[in-house]
């Protein structure tokens, strides 16, 4: 049985620490969302891992773990009730053209899960922007149900989307423990920030890149509040809701697609966080972290060679 296991899945103890981390994350989700969200994710990983599969056989290459966490994040992003066709076809496209088509695992420039979330979110705006559903409360909230019920108004829908159609903003409470309308696994603050704490304690995802981001974000957010602007909400506000923290802990810290450099993983970090800001509050989309991470894994590898040449620089300026 091992020696199968051996063939299929390529050992990776730094995804293994990631999925460690987002299975708290996963029950939370059930529990807020009804057990449509495990079907899901359990549906999403099979058709992943199967794509993942279908490739790597040709190069008598394993199956990596990395594609399980790839699974489990795209899934997380989703809204509750996304057509299980719509989620499949979404991963397959992020592990083909996200991963494959650069050469498997290691060689990706870009997400795959973000590459799939932002293919999906393109091409089924409705399914993906317009259906919510409540979050359940009280015991045994989501366990009991196969998935919570629907929202019909915009003033119940998620956080970010009420704030641009009518400018409220949702209890701070409730944007940290999760329990409002959104994304699968992206409305509790409190879990997300306990798998960062995870994550850096372990040395598993790198704390410069996440810390960048809430710089980049708070500077740009607070500076366009103070000024004004009506579309950017409380910082405080914005840091909590619409996936900031998710992509900040999960997505933007992946070893593969951003810097290698400590340097560049500040400038990356920032240079998300300015940019989500900026797409939140002047383009169509309510939730600008997605393509920000996208916009700044084009830029990574550029961002570290401008970093090493600093330095060569600066030690020919010394010698």
């Amino acid at each position: 049985m091992s020696d199968i296991k051996k063939t299929l899945f390529m050992k990776q103890k730094l995804m293994r620490k990631v999925i460690y981390s987002l299975i708290p994350i996963v029950i939370a989700s059930v529990y807020f969302f009804g057990l449509r969200a495990l079907v899901l994710m359990a549906w999403v990983t099979s058709i992943g891992i199967a794509a993942e599969w279908f490739f790597e056989k040709c190069y008598n290459k394993p199956i990596s773990e990395a594609v399980i966490v790839t699974c489990m994040l795209f899934t997380l992003t989703l809204p509750p009730s996304t057509p299980f066709w719509i989620a499949a076809v979404g991963i397959v496209f992020g592990v083909i053209f996200g991963k494959e088509v650069f050469g498997g695992f290691g060689r990706n420039v870009f997400n795959p899960a973000l590459v799939a979330r932002s293919f999906v979110y393109i091409c089924f705006p409705e399914p993906l922007t317009i259906h919510w559903v409540k979050t359940a409360a009280g015991f045994p909230g989501g366990f009991s149900v196969w998935l919570t019920e629907s929202i019909d108004v915009i003033s119940q829908s998620t956080p970010m989307l009420i704030f641009r159609e009518t400018t409220a903003m949702e209890s701070f409470t409730r944007l940290f423990l999760g329990n409002t309308p959104g994304s699968l696994g992206e409305t509790s603050a409190l879990l997300i920030i306990l798998a960062a704490i995870y994550l850096i304690y372990t040395k598993s995802a790198a704390w410069q890149t996440m810390a960048g981001v809430f710089i980049g974000y708070l500077f740009m957010s607070s500076t366009l509040y103070i000024l004004g602007a009506p579309t950017v909400p409380n910082p405080l506000f914005g840091l909590l809701s619409g996936g900031l923290l998710f992509g900040a802990v999960f997505m933007a810290t992946d070893p593969v697609s951003s810097p290698m450099t400590k340097e560049g993983r500040w400038i990356y970090g920032i240079l998300i966080g300015i940019v989500t800001v900026i797409i939140r509050g002047y383009a169509l989309f309510a939730g600008g972290i997605m393509f920000a991470i996208l916009i700044g894994n084009t830029f990574a590898p550029l961002i570290d060679e401008g970093v090493k040449l600093y330095k060569s620089n600066r030690k020919k300026v010394t010698a």
